[in-house]
């Protein structure tokens, strides 16, 4: 069944190495800020940076949360990640199927040990 996604959020960022991307990537999920993170390779990516046209090799991470881990997400990546200034873009999905949606809550509480 297809219901709104009111509390999903997607994130792209961007990582200029495989072992920055995963080292990211592993970090949110076992802090549990993502549910999951999916790491593109092979895109290049051009861009003007300090005055300059550059162009660079990167990876896309499309990190699936909610909007309650926004704040917080976002203060984890710049603590983790190599750039001055990485990407941080916020997508809202207009819907989603409700057993996915569920997991994605589900992943992305953190659970109390006993």
């Amino acid at each position: 069944m297809i219901v709104p996604a009111t509390e999903a959020r997607l994130i792209l960022t961007t990582a200029g190495s495989r072992d920055e991307a995963e080292h990211i990537a592993r970090a949110l999920v076992d802090e549990c800020l993502a549910a999951c993170v999916s790491i593109i390779p092979g895109l290049t990516s051009i861009y003007r940076w300090q005055g300059k046209v550059e162009a660079a090799p990167e990876l896309l991470l499309i990190i699936k949360t909610t909007a309650a881990n926004l704040s917080r997400l976002e203060e984890a990546i710049r603590g983790l990640h190599s750039y001055e200034v990485p990407e941080f873009l916020v997508l809202t999905p207009e819907s989603a199927s409700s057993p996915y949606l569920d997991w994605l809550l589900e992943a992305t509480t953190k659970q109390m040990s006993s």
